[in-house]
């Protein structure tokens, strides 16, 4: 299984696997490499990869560097999903806002740094972007989520998606903090991800929630306790081309 998974991260590790003939948000946020932007792409990244892309290629990024009511203006009619032209606005204004307050990494380290727990991070992140708009919706508040506890329900996939790009370094990581060990790093569980991931039996547990993404990481540390999360994109495509078959 250690050989499948290293021959199979090997292979997916470039840039050959982003196009619009295998749409993926990192298509969008590879061209950037920015902290803040990557975030948005992140957080946008729920449904179909192609709906995914498409919508964050009309995105004007620079928008972050304007005032609330410009961007307002500016995304009018822009909309995704659950969220509407509202929430895309003052999700905007609130990166914007974190972007004047610090750097993301560092927002994370204060509560990362205390036991290296990437929970503790995220829920120092996430509080402080809740902190940062007092907006409420359905739509944003789904967007943003919520703080996170060990007993959380929640995947936090996008997070660790975003944490994935921010932390590891190679072709299609970004690297661009260097606070975060990534070996701390949590598996971004999606549900191709947690399909494959029991058909392989790397994974026992039958609730998609965060007791499964802990298992699966730690599952992942066997093969490599310093980058478990290397096997990552792999997984993910593997369960997204439904090739599982072709591999055995």
């Amino acid at each position: 299984m250690k050989y499948l998974l290293e021959k199979e991260s090997k292979k997916r590790d470039s840039l050959q696997e982003l196009s619009y003939d295998k749409p993926d948000p990192l298509l969008v946020a590879t061209r950037y490499k920015d902290e803040y932007i990557s975030l948005i792409c992140a957080l946008f990244a729920y449904g179909n990869a192609k709906q995914i892309v498409k919508f964050l290629d009309k995105l004007d990024f620079s928008l972050l560097q304007e005032s609330d009511e410009v961007i307002k203006k500016s995304l009018k009619g822009f909309y995704y999903r659950f969220q509407n032209q509202t929430d895309v606005a003052e999700f905007f204004i609130t990166v914007k806002r974190l972007k004047e307050y610090d750097s993301i990494e560092n927002v994370f380290y204060e509560g990362y740094k205390k036991e290296h727990s990437v929970i503790d991070g995220l829920n120092s992140l996430i509080s402080k972007v809740l902190e940062l708009n007092s907006y409420k919706s359905h739509g944003y508040n789904f967007l943003v989520g919520s703080a996170p506890t060990i007993k959380s329900k929640s995947t936090y996939k996008r997070y660790n998606m975003y944490l994935r790009w921010m932390v590891r370094d190679n072709n299609l990581d970004f690297g661009l903090w260097k606070k975060v060990d990534k070996k701390d790093l949590l598996i971004p569980l999606d549900t191709h991800t947690f399909k494959v991931s029991q058909k392989l039996e790397l994974l026992t547990r039958k609730s998609y929630d965060l007791k499964a993404v802990l298992e699966l990481t730690n599952k992942l540390k066997e093969f490599d306790e310093n980058d478990p999360v290397k096997y990552d994109f792999a997984l993910y495509r593997i369960g997204q081309e439904k090739v599982l078959d072709n591999l055995k």
